[in-house]
């Protein structure tokens, strides 16, 4: 068949690069990148806060509200032929309990609290009374005010975690250990809270104060010295500890600063993955200066083979600066001798939003930083490069960028695409084109499709590979009049097409199917709405497969031979979830009887199906598909199988690998005559001949029957008790806990992670 059989084209073309013949026949290309996708989620809660849009690393989208938090994450399904996105919901309450900030004795702070409310300073008690920080009774906000996600690796699955900060000043590190269940890790607000009492509410390494409760000033600044404003996290950080046994091993740790009122920033460090308040390994305290702090962000840059960092902060009154950080405790990294200011003026424009860009620098060939910041409807950027004289910068001003003040910011962090969009509903693209010493960029105006221009934006948030942009908006004015009611949606956009996707995920270093789920996603699109996989695809991946034999790409062309299955079937009728009204109880007799009189429609019905010319060919495409699954999973298991061998043949004293059933994994490699590989013999040979003959069985748990080697999916005994078998080992699972990929698709036997390489390979095989 044509959708199953690669197809060679006269003149080669690259995917993505399309000859004029085939742009006009080509529906996809008359769509062009910016195509809205459904579904549209209707959030329950007006959203709050500032960027209440952000898209994590293991591709979640938290949408801020004044309920709680929104969670979607984006799936990419080959079990279903829905052409829609399928995102998984859940939520995250905010507490019902308002937050309390401990600034020193409780008697003590209500007669303090009872004097400035009384007093008869005017200057004194307005202050004090409409201060909703220092008097809660005024009434305190309810909503999240800022999200921000981990990089990758940081909690017990390997996955993201969520810093989210309430109106209320709480603020808190969530983890989804469980499957749509979060939980919070560590109360930040409380830890430090706790810190500050031991410490006499003093500045690090300082004396306590001799002012008390009473002072207003004093009061005002034990409260400010511990309201978070922002919070942003930095990249994982790994250094290599020698064990007692000589041998080295990776830990990591990630930094969570925190921005207080009061211009002090908190950085917090965490061991991974991160378990609870047990592993935070330091909380420090920087004074930044910055007077009216609004906003920070890391600056992370890689010269000559040293990564240095700091942290970015800017301010209400407009003044931008970074800040060393020391990490003398993390070997490897190293900051600045001193602070940099990168824009001087207080010119009263607010710093909205940062963003720091790590690029290489074409005409220096070197690497360089670009920070971004949204300034009113300005965009403030400045060029970061080190050369031998120094840390040079060049900043400026992009204007007449929006007619109204930027509402929210957001770059792609496997790109240099910058995305901006105003309240009026208009979103900008901005690329960074590099000049000798600077840079200037060319601006793009994303046209919104129908029922999405004009709307009231609120945030904006773009995929890790940039392609989908996430919007959040409400319904704006009508005929100059404003709606009755406001409901608060997200949609989302493809900002690149299936065929710049294509292209992507075959030149992709990234080697993992699930980093890049949503350029994935494109793809499955295209070959689900064409029910074929398209011709260029399908030849570029065959060559690429034949000349490298990439793990990856094997896997990548498995998953679309799963979604190219998967378009073929036609879509039940019911929901699958629906129970069905029909008495499935019946006597044996009654079944017999049934079955026969109903044989003659069965056979009617078989032949009107061998006689449709349609029914017959999609009959027979399926069964090629089918049979090209199993050509591709045959092919993926044995490969991994002989890494299996390999790792037991090495590793023989390591006791997980004497559980493993090495003659079964053998004898299912041999089994198949068709099967040459001349490493895999030599392999097999050396086990045969360590083992001696010894077989080593897996028994069943049940019936201590021998359970025997013939499927890598599943062992069944004689007694016909059937156990699933690990992905990752081919051990039976006999117990109750383990884990299950995002697809159930596959298991391992444990229920945590035990190493880094199995883990990657557990995620990739699910897709």
């Amino acid at each position: 068949m044509a959708a199953c059989s690669p197809t060679r084209a006269p003149d080669r073309v690259e995917v993505g690069q399309l000859t004029e013949a085939e742009r006009e026949n080509d529906p996809w290309a008359a769509l062009g990148p910016v195509v809205k996708r459904d579904p549209v989620i209707k959030l329950l809660s007006p959203v709050s806060g500032l960027e209440p849009l952000t898209w994590s690393e293991d591709h979640r989208i938290s949408a801020s509200s004044t309920s709680g938090i929104s969670l979607m994450e984006v799936v990419c399904d080959v079990h279903g032929n829905k052409q829609d996105l399928v995102l998984h919901r859940t939520s995250i309450p905010v507490p019902d309990q308002v937050c309390e900030l401990k600034v020193g004795p409780a008697e003590e702070l209500l007669r303090a609290k009872d004097k400035f409310s009384s007093s008869s300073d005017p200057a004194m008690s307005q202050s004090f009374m409409l201060d909703r920080v220092l008097n809660p009774t005024v009434g305190v906000h309810k909503g999240i005010l800022y999200t921000s996600w981990s990089p990758l690796g940081c909690d017990a699955n390997g996955r993201c975690l969520l810093a989210s900060l309430t109106l209320d000043h709480r603020l808190t590190i969530h983890s989804s250990t469980k499957r749509l269940q979060w939980t919070v890790v560590a109360d930040l607000t409380q830890l430090y809270g706790e810190s500050l009492e031991s410490r006499g509410y003093s500045v690090q390494g300082g004396q306590p104060p001799k002012a008390n409760l009473l002072d207003l000033a004093e009061l005002q600044r034990r409260y400010r010295m511990q309201t978070p404003v922002r919070m942003e996290w930095s990249s994982v950080c790994t250094t290599q500890h020698v064990q007692t046994n000589n041998e080295c091993k990776d830990v990591g740790t990630v930094l969570l600063a925190v921005l207080m009122e009061n211009g002090d920033l908190v950085v917090w460090q965490f061991c991974l993955p991160m378990l609870g308040k047990d592993s935070v390994l330091s909380c420090n305290t920087i004074q930044s200066g910055v007077l009216s702090p609004s906003v920070l962000a890391w600056w992370e840059y890689e010269h000559s083979g040293r990564k240095m960092s700091g942290l970015i902060v800017g301010s209400k009154l407009g003044p931008v600066k970074i800040l060393p950080v020391n990490l003398k405790a993390v070997k490897g990294y190293f900051t600045l001798r001193q602070p940099v200011v990168l824009w001087q003026e207080s010119d009263q424009i607010p710093v909205h939003n940062i963003k720091c860009i790590s690029l290489f620098h074409p005409k220096q060939n070197c690497n360089c930083s670009l920070v971004v910041a949204a300034r009113g409807s300005y965009l403030f950027w400045c060029l970061l490069l080190i050369s031998k004289a120094g840390l040079n910068v060049h900043n400026s001003h992009v204007t007449g960028l929006h007619s109204t003040p930027i509402v929210s910011m957001t770059a792609s962090r496997q790109g240099s695409s910058i995305y901006t969009c105003s309240m009026d509903g208009t979103v900008k693209k901005l690329t960074p084109i590099f000049t000798d010493m600077a840079v200037s960029f060319k601006q793009e105006e994303i046209v919104l499709p129908e029922g999405m221009a004009g709307r009231r934006m609120h945030g904006i948030a773009v995929s890790p590979h940039g392609a989908y942009l996430a919007l959040v908006s409400t319904e704006g004015m009508t005929n100059g009049q404003h709606p009755v009611s406001r409901p608060y949606q997200v949609q989302f956009v493809t900002l690149k097409t299936p065929n710049d996707a294509a292209a992507e995920l075959l030149a992709s270093p990234v080697q993992s199917l699930f980093k890049q789920t949503d350029l994935l996603d494109l793809v499955r699109w295209r070959v689900l709405r064409d029910k074929r996989i398209p011709a260029l695809l399908q030849e570029e991946l065959d060559d690429k497969v034949h000349n490298t034999g990439s793990p990856y790409l094997w896997r990548l062309k498995l998953f679309l031979v799963r979604v190219l299955y998967q378009s073929l079937q036609k879509a039940p009728v019911e929901a699958r979830w629906r129970p069905t009204h029909e008495d499935s109880k019946v006597f044996v007799k009654d079944e017999e009887r049934g079955v026969a009189g109903e044989g003659g429609g069965g056979e009617e019905e078989v032949v009107s199906k061998l006689q449709d010319p349609e029914a017959r060919a999609l009959e027979e495409q399926t069964g090629e598909v089918i049979a090209w699954i199993e050509a591709v999973e045959a092919h993926l298991t044995r490969e991994h199988m002989k890494r299996v061998l390999g790792e037991v043949y090495l590793h023989t004293w390591i006791t997980e690998n004497t559980s493993i059933p090495t003659r079964g994994v053998c004898d299912f490699l041999t089994s198949d005559p068709t099967y040459e590989d001349r490493a895999a013999q030599v392999l097999i040979g050396h086990i045969q001949k360590k083992m001696n003959k010894q077989t080593f069985p897996e028994y069943c748990s049940l019936c201590k029957e021998v359970l025997p080697f013939t499927d890598r999916k599943q062992a069944v005994c004689s007694n016909g008790h059937m156990w699933l078998r690990c992905v990752l080992s081919y051990q039976a699972c006999q117990t109750l806990a383990y884990r299950r990929c995002l697809l159930q698709d596959s298991i391992a036997r444990l229920p945590v992670p035990e190493g880094k390489q199995l883990v990657t390979f557990h995620r990739s095989t699910s897709l």
